[in-house]
């Protein structure tokens, strides 16, 4: 009979903990430079800027198919007056201004009726609290017809969702 022991080669439980502990502080690491909270600014903030040229693009267009009319809801505007974008309609939108300091007026602008080959449905912020009566973006008319789009809720897109915020308007 033998009495050697044979030695069998294991990690101790020191070791284990160690390198749980490294690969830890390496996630904990990734995890920050990756800033999940500034990624998901800055893809609210792309949407947001889809968001205006598509409006913008769908009310030229029907201005362009109907002789330079603008839509009939668009042409009843003020000058140089922003109007938040929505279904509330004379009962008003409840929003003064926006986040970059452009002051809205009281009455909402409807879009919803402009016909479906320019825009299936109006969209809505990110963000919107009351989708499709409340978008969360305005549009004013120039003194020469020209349209302004913009997004009342544009986000810092800096490290943790800090510094300015982009202006996110579109004129043509």
């Amino acid at each position: 009979m033998n009495n050697i022991k044979e030695k069998k080669s294991a990690f101790t439980l020191i070791e284990l903990i160690i390198v749980i502990a490294i690969i830890a502080i390496l996630a904990a690491a990734i995890f920050v430079a990756i800033d999940p909270a500034r990624r998901l600014h800055e893809a609210r903030n792309a949407r947001r800027s889809s968001d205006v040229a598509t409006i913008l693009e769908a009310v030229k267009k029907h201005q362009v198919d109907n002789g330079g009319d603008l839509y009939a809801s668009i042409s009843a505007l003020g000058d140089n007056l922003p109007h938040q974008i929505g279904t509330n309609g004379a009962s008003g939108c409840g929003l003064t201004a926006c986040n970059d300091g452009v002051t809205l007026e009281g009455d909402c602008l409807d879009l919803s009726a402009l016909p479906a080959n320019y825009m299936a449905t109006v969209p809505d912020d990110p963000q919107a609290v009351a989708p499709g009566s409340l978008t969360r973006y305005y549009l004013t008319v120039g003194t020469l017809n020209e349209i302004t789009i913009g997004s009342c809720d544009e986000e810092a897109e800096g490290a943790g969702g800090t510094g300015a915020a982009p202006v996110i308007e579109l004129t043509r």
